[in-house]
């Protein structure tokens, strides 16, 4: 019976089962993970350390975690590893203790000169072999088939004619690029997430012990709870703001989903509706700055922009998202009538500024900190200090030695399957570099879209979803960027403008049917249909998806240009997402016509358009479809 499950196609599609460490396994393992942590902390704050030997040592530490913490299969023994979990966790302390002893020797030798011994050779194997499993363990099957696919052509696409074919590559070359350089599975993935997304990963652990994410929902609630459909509008508010400190869609919905849905369903929300709003909410904390996700950093990393710019790009067009998410449930909220929060179930401003308002703080700390230059590993390690020092005020947030010590051990485990996904990105990376295939495939939608901005900008958005289904964001986002890049650089795109365009549609991919992963995480909560929960959620996202577009048409929106331009840009592109929420939901003052819905849909278009013309032509046709929803004028022969 073992066997047939083990071969079952099933049980191969599905990700591992999470284990959290309990009893005598805790004792254990939790310590291992907090020295993790620990080690991250060091290298980023105290000592240096080689970018390869710092890679190298994180990543043998997570795969050891990973195997005890995930199992091979979604019907694993959810409480203890098995006796190959302890076998391949072995493993991979091994190799990273080889690495860690041979590192001198390993930073000074030159890639494909110097020979590889059969000991480097085997303990490189083992390194690839381990990155494979650990990637299937963690994120699925899909991941994994992307990986044997360019590792695969990596050894065959000699064998091609035409365009897509290169030179011959053998194995001691293969292994040599893949484990010895720092562009492959130690490569700029891997660095990100040992330093920048570990550490942002940390604050927002940090701040959640200390009681950071029950102040962000209270200070929410007070905000919202009295409006319409305030449980749906705390939901946005909250995972928002949660968001912007996890960068994670899953763990938000996990997190804020498990308060605001059940409130949501029982105040009449229909389930995939209550589930959808989680869904977008927290997703759009991935885009959200200062701290955004761990794909933003890998940004930062790969096109050699400060984050500190990505940060404050990023602004607007995470401003205009909520508020399309939030015009979306205000006006559903109207037409179907749905109430707000309990007044007894609305904390007051004041008791809740008091008991929480501090943790305002180590946001401000951070931020002043990235606009101030200092890098994303300091200002988060700041920022966490100043969380520590904030909490110590009150008593009931006070962290102390056993709560700091379960935050750090908490952050390694969050990390596992970023770091899994991390590692598998950078095979694809170096399998892509070894064979110039980025050039190769920018070449031929090139070809297929005659240069043409428009229609190559679809192509792009519409492969860097195809690419994220079932990934994580920042895999999703790595992929589009070597891949489709060098396309955007050709049709002379702004590097800022080209890669913020492709993080979006990286991000929205966690949402985009028939995979989303983040609508899976919140139908367990809602007890509703996963797909229908995508369905609506990416309603709700609408914006996500045509804003990318005018800010690659108008820059002005990731805050390039002058103040009066950027202004201009951001007030219309404002209405224009108003707009379409009120296409998308069919309701203003009454329900409106067809003709009105259709009328708002392409005036939102336009007033997101950055030329004058269009602005005006959509704030023309928004002011009709307006006026005739009051009742005043109405086209003859309309309801």
């Amino acid at each position: 019976m073992a066997r047939l499950k083990l071969f079952a196609p099933a049980t191969w599609f599905s990700v591992g089962v999470r284990r959290r460490p309990k009893g005598r396994l805790a004792w254990l393992i939790t310590p291992f993970a907090a020295a993790i942590a620990v080690y991250v902390l060091l290298a980023a704050a105290v000592i240096i350390i080689a970018p390869w030997t710092l890679t190298a040592i994180f990543l043998c530490g997570m795969l050891a975690l990973a195997f005890l913490t995930v199992g091979a299969f979604a019907d694993s023994d959810a409480e203890r590893p098995s006796k190959i979990d302890w076998a391949l966790a072995g493993l991979s302390v091994a190799v990273g203790i080889y690495f860690a002893v041979n590192a001198g020797a390993i930073d000074e030798r030159i890639s494909l000169l110097d020979p590889l011994s059969g000991w480097d050779l085997l303990f490189a194997t083992a390194l690839f072999l381990l990155t494979l499993e650990v990637t299937r363990r963690t994120t699925g099957l899909g991941l994994t088939v992307v990986v044997l696919i360019f590792v695969a052509y990596n050894f065959l696409g000699h064998m091609l004619s035409g365009v897509l074919g290169h030179g011959y590559i053998d194995y001691r070359h293969f292994i040599d690029i893949m484990v010895f350089t720092t562009d492959g599975i130690l490569g700029l993935p891997v660095r990100v997430a040992a330093t920048y997304a570990f550490l942002f990963v940390l604050f927002g652990t940090v701040l959640g012990v200390a009681g950071g994410s029950d102040f962000f929902f209270n200070f929410a609630a007070v905000i919202s709870g009295r409006r319409p459909g305030g449980p749906a509008k705390i939901a946005v508010v909250s995972s928002g703001l949660y968001g912007m400190i996890s960068g994670s869609p899953t763990s938000d919905v996990v997190t804020t989903g498990s308060i605001t849905i059940p409130i949501m369903r029982r105040l009449g929300y229909h389930r995939a509706l209550a589930g959808a709003v989680e869904v977008a909410a927290s997703t759009g904390g991935s885009l959200v700055p200062p701290v955004m996700g761990s794909a933003a950093f890998i940004m930062a990393d790969y096109t050699g922009i400060e984050y500190r710019d990505i940060a404050i790009a990023a602004l607007l067009p995470a401003l205009l998202y909520y508020v399309c998410v939030y015009a979306q449930v205000h006006f559903r909220s109207l037409k179907i009538g749905l109430a707000r929060l309990d007044e007894d179930q609305i904390p007051g401003l004041w008791t809740t500024l008091r008991r929480g308002g501090l943790f305002f703080v180590p946001l401000v700390v951070l931020t002043v900190f990235l606009l101030a230059g200092y890098t994303p590993t300091m200002a988060a390690v700041w920022g966490t200090v100043s969380v520590l020092a904030v909490a110590s005020l009150r008593k009931h947030s006070r962290v102390g030695p056993v709560k700091l010590f379960k935050a750090l051990a908490e952050t390694s485990y969050r990390m596992v399957p970023v770091a899994g996904a991390c590692a598998a990105a950078g095979l694809v990376i170096a399998g892509i570099t070894m064979t110039g295939l980025a050039l190769k495939f920018a070449h031929v939608i090139y070809a297929i879209t005659e240069a043409q901005l428009f229609p190559s900008l679809l192509i792009a958005a519409a492969l860097t979803i195809v690419l994220g289904l079932g990934m994580p964001t920042p895999s999703a986002y790595i992929l589009a960027a070597v891949l489709l890049g060098p396309l955007l650089a050709d049709l002379e795109v702004p590097v800022l403008s080209a890669h913020m365009f492709l993080l979006y549609y990286a991000v929205m991919s966690a949402i985009t049917p028939p995979v989303a992963v983040a609508a899976y995480a919140a139908s367990s909560l809602a007890e509703a249909n996963p797909l229908h929960i995508a369905v609506l959620a990416v309603r709700l996202a609408l914006a996500a998806f045509i804003v990318p577009f005018a800010f690659v048409y108008g820059p002005e929106l990731l805050l390039v240009g002058s103040p009066g331009g950027i202004a201009v840009a951001f007030a219309t592109a404002l209405a224009g997402v108003v707009c379409l929420a009120l296409a998308v939901e069919g309701y203003w003052r009454s329900a409106l016509p067809w003709w009105a819905r259709g009328l708002l849909t392409v005036g939102g278009c336009c007033l997101l358009a950055p030329w004058t013309l269009g602005i005006l032509i959509g704030a023309a046709l928004a002011a009709i479809a307006l006026v005739a929803s009051t009742g005043r004028w109405r086209p003859r022969g309309s309801a």
